[in-house]
């Protein structure tokens, strides 16, 4: 009867102990996994976020972790590609077993995902992406920290037709959902300032072959060209431009394309090019958050140079461990019940609000510019 006793406890606690672990919350550690563009055209950009997670993942370890457990990010390489990323994130949920996902790069990729997540009821957190379907209608497991692509196409539409009064607006964008986002972000711009298209054109996410759309927007003579797209493909279409004569043209891009990478791809074809951003100014160390992300990257990253991508994934990294410090019992809904009770969140001098109908932490846009071959802020 003992013995028979002593088995079922056994197994119980088996059960038990399993169920814990599927959510990827350990004794000593917590997993969490990110699927991103490692490797291809867009590696810049996966590379940076993953790079301020890990930074600041090894300060918060090096401190003793979060209520003495370790953060432990399992990151896959996605090649910016929908059906690889599908392929990670099946792992991650179903082999790895990984608390929630966290970090995605790409609104192709994260779209592609998203019913895997929802399915799965996982937290979808800090994805690298402006996306409108992550924000409308609202999703209870996707978490977003920055502004959106609508709101940075506004800030552009802004600065273009209200500041400088120009009116023949152009739009290059990588025909994909990303592309496609942004194109008809700026179109709702526009037309809320009685204006339209001037002319657009796209080209295939992963190529370089922008020349048939740059010379069919050409024609058009605008004043400005918004583009949607990533670094290599746009800082092609600008020196591809500047090369054809559009010497007075602006071509303004918006922060996904990697500021950093761009800078260095377009080299002096980019000067006077316009960027929005997400995050404040990575060099601004009058910021709190800023100077702790400086330290962060020199103590645990000192391979990794400061900039806009790794600054956002070091605040997607910081939040969530704010968030996760907060919990007493450690699971997805509570993790989820602590963003909507808590609601506001200081990183350092930079505040995310949530709310239960409302999961994007920011909404501030701002912009920069590539001057004398370096990135600044753009006063408006």
């Amino acid at each position: 009867m003992v013995r028979a006793f002593c088995l079922c406890w056994i197994f119980m606690m088996g059960l038990v102990s399993a169920a814990f672990c599927q959510d990827g919350v350990k004794s000593d550690e917590i997993l969490i996994g990110q699927s991103c563009a490692l490797s291809g055209p867009a590696q810049a950009l996966g590379r940076g976020v993953k790079a301020g997670m890990d930074a600041y993942f090894a300060k918060i370890n090096a401190e003793g972790g979060i209520n003495g457990k370790k953060i432990r990010l399992i990151s896959k390489d996605d090649g910016y590609e929908p059906i690889q990323a599908i392929r990670n994130t099946r792992e991650l949920l179903d082999q790895d077993k990984v608390f929630l996902l966290i970090g995605e790069v790409g609104t192709p990729t994260s779209e592609a995902v998203l019913p895997l997540v929802e399915k799965a009821k996982v937290p979808f957190f800090g994805p690298f992406t402006g996306a409108e379907f992550l924000r409308n209608p609202f999703k209870k497991y996707v978490i977003n920290v920055r502004a959106s692509y609508y709101q940075e196409m506004e800030k552009l539409a802004e600065y273009l037709v209200d500041k400088k009064g120009l009116k023949k607006i152009a739009c290059f964008y990588q025909n994909d959902a990303y592309g496609l986002t942004g194109l008809n972000g700026i179109r709702l711009a526009l037309e809320k300032r009685s204006l339209q298209l001037a002319a657009a054109g796209s080209y295939e996410r992963n190529t370089l072959a922008v020349k048939s759309s740059l010379l069919a927007i050409r024609k058009a003579n605008p004043d400005a060209i918004v583009m949607t797209g990533t670094y290599q493909p746009c800082a092609e279409f600008i020196k591809t431009a500047r090369k054809i004569g559009m010497k007075d043209t602006i071509f303004c891009n918006i922060s996904f394309v990697g500021t950093d990478a761009l800078l260095k791809e377009v080299g002096d074809a980019g000067e006077g090019c316009i960027i929005s951003q997400v995050v404040s100014f990575p060099w601004d160390d009058s910021i709190a958050l800023v100077k702790e992300y400086h330290d962060a990257l020199k103590n645990y990253a000192p391979d990794s140079a400061p900039g806009f991508v790794s600054m956002e994934g070091y605040m997607i990294a910081k939040l969530f461990c704010m968030i996760l410090s907060g919990l007493k019992d450690i699971s997805r809904e509570n993790f989820i019940k602590e963003i909507e009770t808590v609601k506001t969140f200081d990183l350092g001098g930079i505040v995310a609000q949530f709310d239960t109908s409302d999961h994007q932490g920011m909404n501030s846009v701002f912009l920069t510019i590539i001057k004398d071959g370096a990135i600044k802020p753009l006063d408006l």
